[in-house]
C-alpha cells in the first residue's frame, strides 16, 4: 500500500509543490471598478470600466518547482477587452518581480503561467517592489515606474454587513477575503494599455493566499 508520504511526493512531481511546500503570503488586488457599491453604481460601471486590475503578492513561505519563493514580491497588471467579470474575454498582463535570484523569477513566472487569470503574459521584468502593511495605514505597494496602490480596511466592516453589495470576486483564490478602500492606485501605462489612476473608492480586495 502506498503511504501518504509517497502519494505526496508523487503529487509534488505532478504539480510542482506539496501541501508542505505550498506558496503562501499576502495578497492585494485593485480593480478599475467598485467591488462594493449600490446596484445602480455597479450597473453603471459594468460595461464602461472594470477592465483592468493590479494584483500584488508578498510571499512569506513556500516553494515551487523546488525553488524557495519566500521573500518574493510581485505586481501584475491585467487588462481585458471587457469587464474582468467576463472570464472568456481575452486578457493580457505584465509582471514586475522583486526576487533575490533568477531562479525565483523563473519559478514565479512558471507558477503564474499555470493560471488563466493573467491571460497572455506579454512582459516579465525584474525590479524593486515595496510592500508594507500596518494597522494604521493598511497596505502600501509600489513597483517604481510600473504600478502602485494604497489600500486600507473599510470602516466597521461595512461590506460584511451588506454582502449582497459585493459584486465581484478576487481574480485569484484569497483566504479570508476582505473588501478594501482604495486611497490611490496607479498604472504607469505602456505594456498592457494606457495609464490609469483610481482613488477614493471601494475597489480593492485583500487577504492571504495559498498556492
Amino acid at each position: 500500500m502506498r503511504t501518504l508520504k509517497t502519494i505526496a511526493a508523487s503529487l509534488a512531481l505532478l504539480y510542482g509543490t506539496t501541501a508542505f511546500g505550498a506558496v503562501k503570503g499576502d495578497y492585494v488586488e485593485v480593480r478599475t471598478a467598485s467591488v462594493f457599491a449600490g446596484p445602480c453604481h455597479y450597473n453603471g460601471e459594468l460595461v464602461t470600466t472594470g477592465r483592468d486590475a493590479i494584483m500584488v503578492w508578498n510571499v512569506t513561505s513556500g516553494e515551487f518547482n523546488g525553488v524557495n519563493l519566500a521573500g518574493v514580491r510581485a505586481v501584475a497588471v491585467v487588462s481585458s477587452e471587457a469587464n474582468l467579470i467576463e472570464e472568456k474575454a481575452a486578457r493580457k498582463s505584465a509582471i514586475v518581480i522583486d526576487a533575490k535570484s533568477d531562479a525565483q523569477v523563473a519559478a514565479w513566472t512558471a507558477m503564474m503561467k499555470e493560471s488563466a487569470t493573467l491571460g497572455t503574459i506579454v512582459s516579465v521584468k525584474r525590479g524593486p517592489v515595496t510592500f508594507t502593511n500596518n494597522a494604521k495605514d493598511g497596505y502600501t505597494v509600489d513597483a517604481a515606474g510600473f504600478a502602485s496602490a494604497k489600500v486600507s480596511a473599510m470602516p466597521d466592516g461595512e461590506c460584511c454587513k451588506q454582502p449582497n453589495n459585493v459584486w465581484y470576486e478576487p481574480l485569484t483564490k484569497v483566504d479570508d477575503r476582505k473588501v478594501g478602500y482604495t486611497a490611490t492606485a496607479n498604472y504607469a501605462g505602456g505594456t498592457v494599455g494606457e495609464q490609469w489612476q483610481r482613488a477614493g473608492e471601494n475597489s480593492a480586495f485583500y487577504g492571504t493566499f495559498t498556492r
